[in-house]
């Protein structure tokens, strides 16, 4: 059995969870996610606690109890708190600004890149080269800041390029004058 899926997921007061028919729907102060599950697993909620328990002992049963324990967890953090990740653009000119449901980025090439931004995103930019995206569903949020980030991946010599907030990039040294 997985041990993270052991583990309960409990429900703060505020939050409503159904599960009906391999749909598990989580509404919260900040919004609502569904997420399908397999019929591997069942989800029971029992006094604000909710368990994942694999149906048999297969190794695809116990991979999923581990893998809805933390969809399910995450969706019930997202409603309550929500998720955010920050990005910072490093170079000289790099820049980004938010534009109604856009968000515009020169990044050193000839022309401006511009990312619409998805439904259930805030994206706050500011003019120190700091992009905050922020919402309730966590892999939304990942997947739209990996997507900016491979606009101009940060690179080792120089530090340009756009990286996570909390990414450190190891320097390399450049050629030296070899005479």
């Amino acid at each position: 059995m997985s041990r993270i899926g052991k583990i309960p997921v409990t429900i703060p007061a505020g939050v409503k969870v159904n599960i009906a028919a391999g749909m598990i729907e989580v509404e919260g102060p900040k919004g609502k996610l569904n997420q399908h599950f397999t019929p591997n697993v069942s989800i029971e909620i029992k006094d604000n606690e909710a368990f994942v328990s694999p149906v048999d002992s297969s190794a695809s049963a116990n991979a999923a109890q581990g893998l809805y324990r933390n969809l399910l967890r995450n969706m019930v953090i997202g409603v309550t708190d929500g998720f955010s990740k920050s990005l910072i653009i490093n170079g000289v000119g790099y820049r980004a600004e938010v534009q109604g449901k856009m968000l515009v980025m020169n990044l050193g090439y000839s022309t401006d890149f511009a990312a619409v931004i998805p439904d259930g995103l805030t994206v706050v930019a500011d003019n120190q080269g700091k992009i905050t995206v922020s919402g309730i569903d966590k892999q939304q949020v990942g997947e739209f800041c990996a997507q900016i980030r491979k606009l101009r991946k940060p690179e080792p010599y120089k530090g340009k390029g756009i990286r996570y907030e909390t990414e450190v990039i190891r320097r390399k040294v450049g050629k030296s004058g070899v005479k």
